[in-house]
């Protein structure tokens, strides 16, 4: 049976963990190198995560060991590590409910049937994800049509003439992604302050890219697609309509944790309430990464924490299934 097969698997597994995200594959590894029974659960056709589905060609700046990595070589990387140990794949799967079956045996279902574990981690992310809209009319009406909230392929954009607005990590991130790529990058956003890395935003005042502050999109123009868009000064009133090939809105997301709530987690506005454990108020129900928001400890929503968190969330559920196992293992030297 290869590691991809959908056909339904009855088998009662150590750990089952939802999200094929980075912190998904790489507990994944981890749970197979402690000599865990694994399954992965994925709702989309691939793994990666937001990296996938996202921004794949986008670099990645805050892995060890890496300088810079794009997002799509780091998911390979990350499954070619997690293959390794031979988990059972399931794509395509959304999970729908989790329910204690007994002490140390939670019943999974998701839209292809029933799944049966003895723990279960959550990677899945901060919830259901959307993001926001400038609530224009007549930039909505070219969506899809030279406005575009999410970005898959950055060659799109070569030799055009790009609109970013926003100034968090998303919008400074992919105008600086964009400048070499684009004729002409300009970047709006309607106060001095930035919420973006402190670095990036050195990064961007030394670049060419043309920044228009303090200014909010007002208007779009344009007949089959964006042709052009009208900015307002929010202190003067000023308007300038610049010629554009692209409108890319990135003021933000949206996030809907109730289905959380309805399997009767404790959640807050950060995710998953978890302890240092990683554990969740459900016994034998993990949670890690952008899913989880830590009692007491500083929510940061990092590759690289999510990593530290599944190696923590994955010993300690493998105690949890047998309190002889110990918490720390020792020091990786090689796979047997």
């Amino acid at each position: 049976m290869s590691a991809y097969d959908h056909d339904v698997d009855k088998e009662v597994y150590d750990i089952t963990i939802v999200g094929g995200g980075p912190a998904g594959l790489f507990a994944t590894f981890y749970s197979g190198i402690r000599n865990m029974k694994t399954k992965l659960i994925e709702a989309l056709p691939h793994l990666g995560g937001q990296l996938s589905t996202l921004y794949p060609d986008k670099y990645v700046y805050d892995v060890p060991g890496y300088t810079k990595i794009l997002a799509r070589d780091l998911v390979k990387k990350l499954e070619e590590q997690a293959m390794q140990v031979n988990p059972t794949i399931r794509l395509n799967e959304k999970l729908i409910a989790l329910r204690h079956l007994d002490e140390k045996l939670i019943e999974l279902e998701t839209t292809r049937g029933l799944h049966y574990s003895k723990t279960v981690l959550l990677t899945t992310g901060m919830g259901v994800i959307s993001m926001k809209k400038l609530g224009i009319p007549s930039v909505e009406r070219f969506e899809g049509r030279g406005v575009y909230y999410l970005i898959t392929n950055k060659w799109m954009f070569r030799d055009k003439k790009v609109i970013i607005v926003g100034g968090g990590d998303s919008a400074v991130d992919w105008a600086l992604e964009l400048k070499d790529i684009a004729s002409e990058v300009v970047l709006v956003h309607r106060r001095a302050g930035f919420r973006a890395h402190e670095a990036k935003v050195v990064e961007l005042f030394s670049s060419r890219i043309r920044k228009l502050i303090p200014y909010v999109v007002r208007d779009a123009h344009g007949s089959e697609k964006l042709e052009s868009v009208t900015l307002t000064n929010v202190e003067t009133g000023e308007e300038v309509t610049l010629e554009a090939d692209a409108l890319i809105p990135q003021i933000g997301y949206e996030i809907d944790n109730s289905l959380y709530k309805s399997w009767g987690l404790d959640v807050d506005e950060h995710g998953i309430k978890v302890n240092g454990r990683m554990e969740t108020n459900i016994p034998g129900i993990f949670a890690v990464g952008d899913a989880a928001s830590p009692i007491g400890s500083p929510k940061l929503n990092l590759i690289a924490i999510g990593f530290a968190q599944a190696i923590i969330a994955v010993n300690c559920a493998k105690h949890y299934i047998d309190p002889n196992a110990s918490i720390f293992p020792g020091h990786i030297v090689k796979l047997t």
